[in-house]
């Protein structure tokens, strides 16, 4: 089964998650535009092109702020690989989001 962002990165900003309290729930999560996009729930599988996301510590900002960090992130790396010729590229997320 294809495990969205919030499974693997265990950032326990998920609903109920451990983190939540302080730091809010994910974006990622909510983001019912990307729905099944990549096979993940809501922009589970999709989190690099939303906004608010987590990673290395920190709440980023746009897409924009954190394209770097997201092409050198694992997870985007094990998306890439598990879709293949399916992945859906973030011109074609971020147009799902207008």
């Amino acid at each position: 089964m294809k495990q969205n962002c919030w499974e693997v990165k265990k950032c326990g900003r998920e609903p109920g998650g451990n983190k939540v309290d302080d730091l809010g729930v994910c974006p990622t999560t909510a983001e019912k535009r990307l729905d099944g996009a990549n096979g993940g729930k809501n922009a589970g599988r999709a989190c690099w092109a939303v906004a608010g996301t987590m990673c290395e510590g920190k709440i980023q900002g746009t897409f924009a702020d954190k394209q770097l960090n997201c092409l050198e992130c694992d997870f985007w790396r094990q998306v890439v690989l598990e879709e293949g010729n399916d992945f859906l590229l973030t011109e074609q997320l971020l147009a799902r989001m207008e």
